[in-house]
């Protein structure tokens, strides 16, 4: 699929809801895919199919278990009802956030995966990186997903590492922050405030600005 198709297939939303700690951020992203119900659970629950398209994980992929990511998160399955959906805490660099994914059927052999990521995100912070922080890296996931189902092939580690580097990598990274720029203003937020944000999100994933540590 064209980077173009790709960022275009996924639906992204900007908003927020009530926890008992306080507001937290939630981005939603989603897309169709031509796949049944029970390959998608497969393709986000089993453990040997999961490094495929996202990242190695390790522990115990049930109700009350506890998961880690290669590098990245780790964290508790707190909610699970297959083939439909599950919930799980996010924890990674000494903070945590709760991700929810669902799958809906929209035909026998086509199934809408939906991720929602909910996070208490410093307002500082939000302002300055906006919902592409973690939307970008979820439109890379959602892109290696789309590979690996097209295909059935295994998305290999290095090869996605320089793509990533690569022009079209970084055409990509900023078509998604572009569309997240979108999806932050349409709930609410000012138009510069936004172009702002992506454009300091999309020198981050391209690799033109280094990480803040505010």
């Amino acid at each position: 699929m064209e980077i173009t198709d790709q960022i275009a297939a996924v639906r992204r939303t900007v908003g927020s809801r009530v926890l008992q700690a306080g507001e937290a951020r939630v981005t939603i992203v989603s897309q169709s895919y031509d796949s049944t119900l029970d390959d998608l659970w497969d393709a986000c629950t089993n453990p040997e199919r999961l490094p495929r398209w996202f990242l190695p994980v390790s522990g115990e992929l049930r109700l009350g278990g506890r998961y880690q990511l290669e590098g990245n998160a780790g964290g508790v399955i707190e909610r699970c009802d297959p083939p439909k959906s599950f919930a799980a805490t996010w924890e990674y660099g000494g903070g945590m956030s709760w991700i929810e994914v669902r799958l809906t059927p929209e035909s026998d052999d086509r199934t809408r995966f939906e991720l929602e990521h909910i996070a208490h995100v410093d307002d500082a912070i939000w302002a300055r990186y906006g919902p592409g922080a973690t939307g970008v890296g979820w439109d890379l996931a959602f892109r290696g997903l789309t590979e690996h189902l097209a295909t059935g092939e295994p998305v290999d580690p290095a090869e996605a590492a320089e793509w990533s580097l690569s022009e079209e990598g970084r055409r990509f990274a900023e078509l998604s922050s572009e569309a997240w720029r979108e999806a932050n203003v349409a709930s609410g937020t000012d138009e510069t405030e936004a172009r702002t944000a992506a454009a300091r999100t999309t020198a981050f994933y391209t690799g033109t600005e280094e990480p803040s540590e505010s």
